[in-house]
């Protein structure tokens, strides 16, 4: 910031102050009236100083709020945070939230449409609506607590919805410090609501087989493949046949069919880098593979992915709908539905997330079906994890692997065994 000038802090002229200077520079009379003759001069102390940029600025302090004392602290820290390059200014914070977004949301690095469109979604319904006409520097940490806990419904919305918050305002800190902490840095968005075991349990390969039985003939092969594979249902339904190798048993998952809006598109990555795998193909899935190739012929190359991702080339997927064209969970819910119905299995369970009835199993549930009976055979978690494509292992992995229905009889009857009777107490007669 350079040396500090002679006369800095300095005092300046008041146009209520009597001292003489002050009488000088604002001559009593009718432009700025009379006031009482003094001494001492009660103008403010200037504190000039400035900026890493180069530029002059300056702060006043009144005498009755520290006067000379405070400039000169104030200078002392400023002449220390531009040395250290910590030195943010206040003024740079003084933007609203609103206007905050525009300029960190068109520095936002390319993202998945999914990624992009739900933090834009959480942007214009929750945040904004509440705190875009906000000041970056009137924002504290107790006034956004109350608001996430009291007004954004929902243990995943108010995560979601506080990662955008927590982004911005952790960018606002490192842009020049426009605020001098991020306050909505630990914030409390409270815990999952919990499942009962029952709700969360998949469906047994027994209980497989009979929704199979009961859906039409052309979808058999597709349940079939997924409760084989374990694979996500855009990983399934975006398989082309260039990434299948029956000679050698196994597939290659290079990309995933998302949905956005109702809209289908292609994306070269999976949910993690870990998506990004190989997994064995079982009889089963050979011959559900098979059915599929023989019913529709698919073209043996891969369309790269341009610049129109809604650009599907489905003639070169394995799974197609019965017209032809991509699979859709929408669609293909209109055959599920009844078949687990038809079956007996169905059930609606509360989500206790957005306390609408879903019907149970669901098709993702597949997945845990996959890995439970992994789990049954004794494969390795790490093996487990690496053809299931998650990233993580015990935390993720085996999320998927719920104890069977009677484990609580399995308990007991270790506990009770039948051989040894049954002890009972029974009241006495004082």
């Amino acid at each position: 910031m350079g040396r500090r000038a002679s006369d800095n802090p300095r005092q300046v002229p008041s146009k209520i102050c009597g001292c003489p200077r002050c009488m000088q520079v604002y001559p009593p009379g009718e432009k700025y009236g009379d006031r009482r003759r003094r001494r001492d001069c009660i103008g403010s102390w200037q504190a000039r100083y400035r900026d890493p940029s180069g530029k002059q600025k300056a702060k006043n302090f009144p005498v009755d709020k520290g006067g000379k004392k405070a400039a000169e602290a104030f200078l002392d820290r400023t002449r220390t945070t531009v040395r250290e390059r910590t030195y943010g200014d206040p003024k740079r914070g003084e933007i609203t939230l609103a206007q905050w977004w525009e300029l960190w949301w068109k520095a936002q690095p390319d993202r998945a449409v999914t990624t992009r469109n739900r933090k834009l979604s959480n942007w214009t319904a929750h945040i904004e609506p509440k705190w875009g006409r906000w000041r970056l520097c009137d924002l504290e940490h107790i006034e956004l607590q109350a608001w996430l806990t009291k007004q954004v419904k929902g243990y995943h919305t108010r995560k979601k919805v506080w990662e955008v918050l927590n982004q911005m305002l952790k960018a606002a800190v490192k842009d020049g410090r426009r605020i001098p902490f991020n306050p909505a840095a630990d914030l409390d968005i409270g815990e999952a609501p919990a499942k009962h075991p029952d709700d969360v349990r998949p469906p047994t390969r027994e209980q497989v087989a009979l929704i199979v039985e009961h859906l039409p003939l052309y979808y058999r092969p597709l349940v079939v493949f997924l409760e084989n594979t374990g694979m996500r249902w855009g990983e399934a339904t975006g398989l082309r046949w260039e990434n299948v190798d029956l000679e050698a048993n196994h597939l290659k998952v290079k990309e995933v069919l998302s949905e956005d809006d109702g809209r289908l598109f292609r994306k070269a990555a999976p949910k993690s880098v870990a998506g990004f795998r190989t997994v064995p193909v079982t009889p089963q899935a050979a011959d559900a593979i098979r059915t599929m190739v023989d019913r529709w012929r698919p073209r043996s190359t891969v369309t790269p992915i341009g610049e129109d991702p809604y650009l599907l080339v489905p003639e070169e997927l394995v799974f197609r709908g019965p017209q032809g064209g991509t699979l859709t969970r929408h669609n293909f819910r209109r055959v599920w539905v009844p078949a687990i119905q038809e079956a007996g299995l169905a059930r609606q369970v509360k989500n206790p997330e957005t306390g609408r009835l879903e019907w149970w199993p669901r098709v993702h549930d597949l997945r845990h079906v996959f890995a439970t009976w992994l789990k049954d055979l004794g494969i390795d978690e790490k093996d487990t994890q690496t053809v299931m494509g998650h990233e993580r292992g015990s935390k993720v992995t085996w999320i998927y692997q719920h104890s069977p229905e009677d484990v609580a009889a399995k308990v007991r009857a270790r506990m009770a065994p039948e051989s040894e009777g049954v002890r009972t107490l029974r009241a006495v007669a004082g």
